[in-house]
């Protein structure tokens, strides 16, 4: 378990820890939902799925990121009833995940931190914070991913009937944004200019015909302003 010198409060729980009976005294008390999440991450997101539409896991990343130790959890207990006070929760551990080792080269893409509301249950709140949020991350080179029971309604990259962001506790995911993030930026300017400016030099193959298309959008778009 990680316990950052001035937010004590808030510890990120390891995958290391899942291993022993109990989970450490700091966060006992979310032991429930903490396992249910890991349990979720092992099975759901490293696993493939019959209506995902393509072969793979479903979330490609985070196998290695769990073997790697690099996938941890917080809990945060209470209802937040505005996007903006999930927003300001959020500025602590997005602080941390830049201090946290690796900070650059190949294996910062495995780094995540996700970040639980057990006790929430108006979905909609993590929803609109991750719609609230999204520019300034994608500007930082951060992604920031929203999932609940809901489930989310946005629909899987390959099959449109498939909602992928389903998961059994509310939470908040931050990681680093890598090339293949496209498909989850283009629809916005903002974020279309921040993946460019960060990755404009290596966008992988199958996706440049899309990333020129955005670019080119964008590029009218200035010049109409």
């Amino acid at each position: 378990m990680l316990i950052h010198p001035t937010h004590r409060a808030h510890p990120l729980v390891e995958p290391a820890d899942f291993a022993a009976p109990r989970l450490p005294d700091a966060v006992a008390a979310h032991e429930p939902p903490l396992r249910t999440v890991f349990a979720w991450a092992g099975e759901y997101l490293c696993g493939p799925h019959p209506d995902l539409g393509r072969r793979g896991a479903v979330c490609p990343f985070t196998d290695t990121s769990l073997q790697r130790g690099l996938f941890y959890l917080s809990v945060h207990a209470g209802t937040p009833e505005e996007p903006d006070e999930l927003a300001a929760l959020l500025l602590h551990y997005r602080d941390w995940f830049a201090e946290l080792e690796p900070k650059r080269g190949p294996g910062a893409q495995f780094k995540t931190i996700v970040i639980l509301f057990p006790d929430l249950t108006e979905f909609g709140v993590v929803d609109r914070a991750q719609e609230l949020l999204k520019p300034q991350y994608t500007r930082d080179g951060l992604m920031l991913g929203e999932f609940h029971p809901g489930p989310p309604q946005k629909a899987g990259l390959w099959n449109p009937g498939f909602r992928p962001l389903h998961s059994p506790v509310p939470l908040l995911a931050i990681r680093h944004m890598v090339p293949t993030d496209f498909p989850f930026l283009r629809d916005d300017d903002t974020t279309v200019a921040a993946y460019l400016q960060r990755f404009g030099d290596r966008v992988p193959t199958h996706l440049r015909e899309h990333v020129r298309a955005a670019a080119d959008r964008l590029t009218r778009s200035g010049s109409a302003s």
